[in-house]
């Protein structure tokens, strides 16, 4: 491994494939370059170098390509792996702070494995400039104006984001000029038809010279079979074969093709970046005693808000006062409204019930679990999966290959048989249309935006191409018990009424444990509070190491403890003592009460299965995937759980004995998956094909293992798997589409059935049909 530092900008004017790639092969023929990975579908390009390199050289390269750039900062050193940063393995924690929206100014930090923490510098560009930039040799530099300021030229391939209306941008304002210039040399043909071959060739012009422009800049920089070069040849070879009015229409069609596919990418983009708009633009601050509104953007960490009934939540944060039902289904999926109250984590974007709260913020406007969500997703559509780069490598040999069947065809019928060069040249120059890869090479990328997407705003995290395909193939899952399976906080599932009654058996047990924040003391508490008993006071309250505790409740001695320490106190009934056992045997832990001397009855405690857990469980096993949990806590009380589940279990493990069973599944030809709390399972997750961290903790749930599920339901698991399938299966679909019409039009071409019009539909129709095809992932809705 070497040293390398990394450089991340957005790029304007792009959408298609073919963009990516001749950025990408231009980028990566650079002097000091590593490595280049370059997302149509955030927008963004991401730049490994050495720090020899000059960056302004190669942000200059971008621009002259005809598309725009804004840095979104560079990451300080750091020693990265030929996976790339998007994938680390679970031990490695990558902060994903968000830049910003559009201009995604702002700073990451990077936590290394050996747990130094190296922070990114910040970057502070203005509207449109980038400023300076410090690389590891020190060497500073400054950019000309043109490698910042936006580009309004008419682009033939100009891929601006849809923000506006579609006639706003500059490839909608061309393909109009376009269409206006070939209605009036459809006119003036008819009144001079002696020159229309000049008129509809200087219609023609019009909309080619940008074109040519680009595809001259992307042979330049080394991408010389791109889609504006075929345009180029084929437009330019239908004038010479007396073709001008056809070439000229061509071009308007090629236009509308590029412009209808540059609006369906766009939605693509904007379906995450529309969660950006979900987090209020204002906020109520508490401070000293009052109420003020301020810009959420404003708000720092540690700050007290106020949010009103109905109001959306403006950070993240934890309740400090006040209980209610928050929605969180904009961000994480979750159809019914969760009861919170103090002590709670809320998100940003969420909608607060029917009860005002006070939040204390946990992370300010960039750090808000929103704003990750949406950077998360960004970077991890930078992340190609297998199928995807096995189709980069496919056009870059099948994309020659057409233009040499497109060679053959024009030239070798009129040399060996005698036929028609003008008939067969402008076959030829069909054919070279036909095979433009863009909508093959769309194919994968496209799908996996949508479904990173789709999936990120219900809640469930990939981080990137290659995890969301191999979630698909996954045959055997190991799930963690505490916080996985069970919702890592015990609950009272038994009140024994001994000598007194079941009320006040509760009733003073917790008086007792009033104050104490001991898990099981929070579990007698919270089962007192649902039941609405009235808890006395105590006196005198005294802890008795490893025993329990005892005080002064009601003018009696009171204890509550062990089962153990209890028979030192008084004597145990057999068939009391066998109540006990036979809790203990379900996984119980078990208290008993003493009062006056006296038994009065026990309480029975045990961290229960999450309310999903069978559900989810059926859902993996239903799909013929093998379930195993794997647990440090001990086999009685694992046993009980696995039995009530009806799973596999496998206990009192360390954390590499976990490793060691995950990687004895792989060697069994399982392809496995490790579900965990990703802090303490971290050899596990690493040891598994996918890592998946349960939520909980936002900063576990989006730093940790290679996917995450925001809401931790155990259901989720299963609707990853099954989101994995749908992309797969959009993606041969895709594929399908592209291919086939190329076939279909291929042949009826050489047939002369079908010419220069159909050829170009063949090429952006096939591109806008796959693109809407994988928008269609969007619209899965939770399980």
């Amino acid at each position: 491994m070497s040293a390398t530092t990394q450089a991340r900008y957005k790029v304007g004017g792009m959408d298609c494939a073919s963009c990516a790639t001749k950025i990408d092969t231009a980028v990566r023929r650079m002097p000091g370059v590593a490595d280049v990975s370059v997302s149509v579908a955030s927008g963004t390009m991401t730049v490994k170098h050495d720090g020899t390199g000059d960056l302004g050289a190669i942000e200059k390269k971008v621009v002259g390509l005809g598309y725009t750039l804004r840095a979104l900062g560079q990451r300080a050193p750091a020693n990265v792996g030929a996976s790339g940063p998007l994938t680390p393995p679970p031990l490695r924690s990558v902060d994903l702070s968000p830049r910003g929206e559009e201009d995604g100014d702002g700073a990451a930090s990077l936590l290394l494995p050996s747990g130094e923490k190296v922070a990114a510098e910040r970057s502070d560009e203005g509207e449109a400039g980038h400023g300076q930039h410090s690389h590891d040799g020190g060497h500073d530099h400054s950019h000309n104006d043109h490698a910042t300021k936006e580009i309004e030229d008419l682009h033939g391939h100009d891929h601006g984001p849809m923000d506006g209306p579609w006639w706003k941008s500059a490839k909608g304002r061309l393909t109009i000029l376009v269409g206006f210039v070939l209605t009036a040399a459809y006119g003036l043909g008819h009144l001079v038809p002696a020159y229309d071959t000049y008129i509809f060739a200087a219609a023609m012009l019009v909309g080619l010279v940008p074109i040519a422009r680009r595809a001259i800049m992307a042979a330049l920089a080394g991408t010389p079979f791109s889609i504006e070069m075929l345009m180029t040849i084929a437009a330019v070879g239908a004038v010479i074969i007396d073709a001008s009015e056809e070439a000229a229409a061509v071009v308007f069609l090629f236009l509308i093709g590029e412009l209808l596919e540059g609006v369906a990418a766009g939605k693509a983009r904007q379906s995450i970046q529309s969660l950006t708009a979900l987090v209020p633009k204002n906020a109520l601050l508490e401070e000293n005693g009052q109420t003020r509104e301020v810009p959420a953007e404003s708000l720092a960490v540690g700050a007290t808000i106020l949010v009103r009934p109905g109001d959306r939540i403006s950070a993240d944060g934890v309740i400090i006062a006040g209980e209610s039902a928050i929605d969180e289904a904009p961000v994480t999926g979750e159809s019914t409204p969760v009861a919170k109250g103090i002590d709670d984590t809320v998100f940003a974007g969420t909608i607060n019930g029917d009860a005002a709260l006070r939040v204390r913020v946990t992370a300010a406007a960039e750090d808000n679990t929103i704003a990750r969500v949406v950077r998360l997703v960004e970077e991890a559509q930078e992340s190609k999966a297998p199928t995807e780069r096995f189709i980069d490598r496919f056009s870059r040999y099948y994309t020659p290959g057409v233009v040499a069947v497109a060679a053959l065809v024009a030239i070798l019928p009129p040399l060996v048989v005698g036929a028609s060069w003008s008939e067969w040249v402008y076959k030829g120059l069909a054919i070279l249309l036909i095979g433009c890869p863009c909508a093959l090479v769309i194919s994968t990328p496209a799908a996996i935006a949508a479904s990173l997407s789709s999936g990120a705003r219900r809640g469930l995290l990939m981080k990137g191409g290659a995890v969301l395909e191999t979630l698909g193939k996954i045959t055997a899952v190991a799930l963690d018990k505490t916080g996985t399976l069970t919702a890592g906080k015990p609950q009272v599932t038994d009140v024994i009424a001994f000598g007194r009654n079941a009320e006040d058996v509760l009733r003073l047990a917790a008086a007792l444990e009033t104050g104490s924040s001991h898990p099981l003391a929070v579990a007698i508490l919270a089962k007192a509070a649902d039941d609405e008993v009235e808890i006395p006071a105590a006196t005198d309250a005294r802890a008795l190491g490893g025993k329990g505790v005892t005080a002064i409740v009601e003018g009696q001695e009171v204890f509550f403890g062990s089962p153990k320490a209890a028979v030192e106190r008084v004597s145990l009934p057999m068939a009391h003592g066998r109540r006990i056992t036979g809790l203990n045997d379900e996984g119980k832990t078990v208290s008993v009460l003493i009062v006056g001397g006296l038994l009065a009855g026990a309480v029975a405690m045990r961290d229960e299965p999450r309310p999903d857990a069978r559900e989810g469980l059926k859902a993996l096993t239903d799909a013929g995937i093998r379930i195993v949990m794997l647990t440090g806590d001990n086999a009685r009380t694992a046993a009980a759980i696995g039995k009530d589940l009806g799973i596999e279990v496998r206990a009192e493990l360390m954390p590499e004995d976990k490793s060691r069973i995950v990687g004895e599944l792989k060697s069994q030809g399982f392809v496995v998956g490790k579900v965990g709390d990703g802090i303490n399972d971290a050899p596990a997750l690493a040891a598994a094909d996918v890592g998946i961290a349960m939520g909980g903790g936002t900063d576990v749930a989006l730093e940790t293992a290679d996917a995450a599920t925001l809401h931790g339901r155990v259901g989720d698991i299963a609707a990853m798997i099954e989101l994995s399938k749908r992309t797969m299966r959009n993606i041969y679909q895709n594929i399908t589409i592209a291919l086939g019409l190329k076939a279909v039009f291929l042949v009826t071409t050489i047939l002369g059935i079908t010419g220069l019009w159909p050829a170009i539909l063949a090429d952006t129709g096939a591109t806008v049909l796959v693109t809407i095809n994988a928008l269609r992932l969007l619209r899965v809705k939770a399980v």
